[in-house]
Parts: structure tokens; C-alpha cells; sequence
């Protein structure tokens, strides 16, 4: 059995791939930023990052904020990986990186290339938007008393533990680099989708589209976050909120 070390371990992806490894029989270290024994913040690297890769045959980097700084921690890991001689850098990104201009894409977009272009063995795994993230989005948009959505946008959204799995199997296998991209099973438009949750949640709210300026808007308008030939989650969405809400009650 080998030695993984899963950042962001704590989180939404994170958990589900820490618990399917261990599950597996492997020995799994866990980074965050306030879990001991490797509570680490990527972004200030230093000695305790060094020891948290110390000994370890694989990582898999989970750690990620749309705040800013993923760079820098990557830019971090990848060199206390080197250091430690560490075999396999897996990573996991987001469909449509590389087409949608929108911030945080573009320093996902980075750190890519700074992990293919690290000199370590690396796997690269872009999935679409996880369900988690749609229903704390809805949540936020259905506290006024009108929903507002991005006219004519569609979405993909898939279940983190499918993706935590896929990501755990890559992680014990050789260096992939770029593997297929990962979405859910439904293209679905973004009122339908809001329209499920308003449901689940038992909240009476009208929606009205509204369309946005910005080049950033039409990228997502023109699915270039979606991969609609790569369905292969199993999950709906309302099978995830079914689960989350039970139905009918005020979120």
C-alpha cells in the first residue's frame, strides 16, 4: 500500500477521496490549514509542509480557494514534492478552464501548467461543478424575494463523492497527465436547476433570467463549462437534494 498525502483533505472533495483511500488500505495523510498533525497554509509553505511530504509516494492536491492563492500553493507543494522525491502530483480542475474567462478558472488554468510542467509524474482530472456548490449558490439567490439567474445558461452539476472515487482510483494508478474530463449525468438549464432546489427546500420564490455583460458570462452562456460527452456521473441533482433536504423543508 502506498503513502498519499491529500490536501484540502477536510473538504467537500477532499473527505470522500481520504475516506475511499483509507477504505483501500492505504496509509492517508491529511493537510489543512487547521487540522493537526499537518495543519498547513499552502500559500506559506515552509518547514511544516516539508515534513507533511516527507515519505510520501503520491499526492493528491484538493486545496483550493476562489479568493486567490492557488498559485502560490501550488507553486509551494510542487517544490516540497520534488524535495521529498514524492512519485505522482494528482490534481483535480474544472471543465471549461481553458475556455470560460472567468478568474478563478484562469488560476485553476495555472496551476495546471505548473504541474505539467513540474518534472513530477502528475494526473490532471477536470470534473464540472459539484452539486454542493449549486444548492450553497441557490441558497444565497433565494434569500431576497425574486431569484435572479444568468439568462440562458445551462449546467452539468455532479456528485463530489463520484468524483472523490474517480480521483482516488488515479491516484493509485501511474502518472495519466490530462485523463477524460468528468461531468454529471444531466445538462440542465440553470432555472431548472434553481427550480429543483426551490422545491426540495419548500420555498415559493418567483425567478426571472437576467442577462449579464461580460466576456465571462458568455463563455458560461456558450457551455464552455460543460462536457456533455463525458456524462458519466449517476447522481441527479434532485436525487442530491432528495438526500440533502428530504423535501419540503425551508432551508
Amino acid at each position: 500500500m502506498t503513502t498519499i498525502l491529500v490536501t484540502g483533505g477536510t473538504g467537500t472533495l477532499g473527505r470522500p477521496v481520504v475516506e475511499r483511500l483509507r477504505a483501500d488500505g492505504h496509509e492517508v495523510r491529511v493537510l489543512s490549514r487547521h487540522t493537526p498533525p499537518h495543519a498547513v497554509d499552502l500559500r506559506a509553505g515552509g518547514p511544516a509542509l516539508d515534513a507533511a511530504v516527507a515519505g510520501v509516494d503520491t499526492v493528491v492536491h484538493c486545496a483550493s480557494s476562489p479568493r486567490g492563492g492557488d498559485e502560490e500553493a501550488a507553486g509551494h507543494l510542487i517544490a516540497a514534492a520534488r524535495k521529498a522525491g514524492v512519485g505522482h502530483l494528482v490534481y483535480i480542475s474544472i471543465v471549461g478552464v481553458d475556455r470560460v474567462p472567468f478568474g478563478y478558472y484562469r488560476s485553476k488554468l495555472a496551476v495546471e501548467k505548473l504541474i505539467e510542467e513540474s518534472g513530477l509524474g502528475w494526473t490532471v482530472l477536470r470534473a464540472t461543478q459539484f452539486h454542493d456548490l449549486l444548492v450553497t449558490l441557490f441558497g444565497v439567490l433565494a434569500k431576497p424575494p425574486v431569484v435572479l439567474l444568468p439568462a440562458g445558461v445551462r449546467d452539468q452539476p455532479v456528485e463530489a463523492a463520484e468524483v472523490a472515487e474517480r480521483l482516488a482510483g488515479l491516484a493509485v494508478g501511474a502518472p495519466a497527465g490530462r485523463v477524460a474530463d468528468m461531468g454529471g449525468p444531466e445538462v440542465r438549464s440553470f432555472e431548472s436547476l434553481a427550480r429543483a432546489y426551490l422545491k426540495a427546500t419548500g420555498r415559493r420564490r418567483p425567478v426571472l433570467n437576467v442577462p449579464l455583460p461580460g466576456r465571462a458570462y458568455r463563455g458560461f452562456r456558450g457551455g464552455g463549462h460543460l462536457t456533455p460527452g463525458n456524462a458519466v456521473g449517476k447522481r441527479t441533482f434532485e436525487e442530491h437534494l432528495a438526500e440533502r433536504f428530504g423535501g419540503g423543508r425551508e432551508a
